[in-house]
């Protein structure tokens, strides 16, 4: 399942994940060394993450009930945390620096299914 750009018309990612039970929300990218192009793990009932325990830097955009984007973290590195953001019901996570290369903005909107 792709996540597409529907304003920009760019592609963020082809390879998707949800993390949708509390396990997989809990665990997220806990354990991993990186994420390749275009991979995303989507995150649901997600308004806000902790780069605890993490590896590597990533990007990630918060979207609210109608995948419009509501929030952006670019380059979160490890153990920081991001904001909170109150209408955000799921988070996109995404390699390092495609919030850039794809221009994604506040206000855009996201095809995406979690």
């Amino acid at each position: 399942m792709p996540i597409t750009n529907l304003t920009k018309e760019t592609l963020l990612a082809n390879s998707v994940e949800i993390a949708n039970t509390p396990f997989k929300r809990m665990r997220g990218l806990l354990g991993r060394t990186s994420m390749k192009a275009q991979e995303a793990l989507i995150i649901t009932e997600c308004n806000s993450i902790h780069m605890f325990f993490m590896k590597f830097t990533i990007d990630v955009v918060f979207l609210n009930k109608e995948n419009k984007v509501i929030g952006l973290s670019k380059r979160i590195k490890p153990f920081e945390c991001s904001p909170i953001f109150w209408r955000a019901v799921c988070a996109v996570e995404l390699p390092e620096g495609t919030i850039e290369a794809t221009n994604t903005q506040v206000g855009d909107r996201l095809a995406v299914s979690a």
